[in-house]
């Protein structure tokens, strides 16, 4: 009887699904990696055409997989995006080897700049500001340029629990894209409770930052899944929002949707449309098909290639 109490779901205010999620979602991206791409006949079947797709670059995945990958998709129609980890690259001459090939072999003009998932660099290059100083990306012509946001900091930045680094890092990407052609955005770690993230929007926007944000969400998945990614990827005060949701058994045997916390964004967003937050950006942690899926139910006038 103690066990069925402690799943008993609490009365609780229902968010508004119902809102018309189609101005918020449109152009979002998504990410996929080399090796769940390989398992997807066609994409065109599945997104919207020109969607921006990100590559994740894992450590020992091999760039001649990462290029294979950024060209099907710049041949199929859509704009890729590959990630370019720091702290995975030994040097300069070999960051302009990918930068290079991918440009000129794949046809890639966007890129996604970070300082990778290491501790440790394996070489001299250890940060998104690292890269950008090497003027690579503007010697080759790069349109866009994103850069990582972590709205509930990120300890291994800033290990005293501050986000002196972060803020400093932002500033001077802030900087940066005032002075290069490039666009940049900003695209974060997925994230479940919209209020850290909208205090966040709103604090780095006082400080002078006017960079877009592209708002990381989690696609639909298992939520035992879920909070396996979310402790590994470091989410911080958000992910007591499935700690509560596991603990409601209605919820618990459904697979998690990110559809309140779209809802609540695009409520801030109605209420003030200056706010940085632009686009949104699918981490799809239950696989391409369904997160796919969920934004077509969304967006009823996609229009897929094929």
């Amino acid at each position: 009887m103690a066990l069925l109490n402690m799943f008993r779901s609490k009365p609780e205010e229902k968010a508004p699904e119902s809102r018309d999620l189609s101005g918020l979602l449109e152009g979002f991206s998504i990410e996929v990696m080399p090796r769940t791409a390989a398992k997807i006949d066609d994409f065109r079947s599945l997104l919207p055409q020109g969607t921006r797709v990100y590559i994740a670059h894992i450590d020992g995945t091999p760039i001649d997989d990462m290029v294979a990958t950024a060209k099907r998709l710049t041949d199929d129609g859509f704009v890729a995006m590959p990630h370019i980890p720091a702290r995975l690259i030994p040097n300069r001459a070999t960051l302009e080897d990918w930068v290079n090939r991918y440009h000129n072999d794949a046809g890639v003009e966007q890129a996604l700049l970070l300082g990778g998932g290491l501790a440790n660099p394996i070489g001299e290059l250890e940060s998104s500001m690292h890269l950008i100083e090497t003027g690579l990306f503007d010697r080759y012509g790069f349109k866009r340029l994103h850069v990582a946001g972590h709205p509930e900091g990120n300890k291994d930045i800033d290990p005293d629990g501050t986000t002196k680094a972060v803020d400093d890092a932002l500033k001077f990407k802030q900087v940066y894209s005032e002075n290069t052609d490039a666009k940049l955005a900003i695209v974060t770690q997925f994230s479940f409770d919209p209020k850290p993230v909208i205090t966040w929007a709103e604090r780095i926007a006082a400080a002078g930052v006017k960079m877009p944000i592209h708002l990381g969400i989690a696609g639909p998945t298992k939520l035992q899944t879920l909070i396996k990614f979310a402790l590994s990827c470091g989410v911080g005060a958000s992910i007591s929002v499935l700690q509560k949701r596991a603990l409601d058994l209605s919820k618990l045997l459904v697979p998690y949707e990110p559809t309140e916390f779209l809802s609540e964004i695009a409520a801030y967003r109605a209420a003030n449309p200056a706010s940085l937050i632009e686009q949104i950006h699918v981490f799809p942690l239950g696989g391409i098909l369904p997160s796919a899926e969920y934004m077509r139910q969304r967006l009823p006038a996609v229009n897929l290639s094929a």
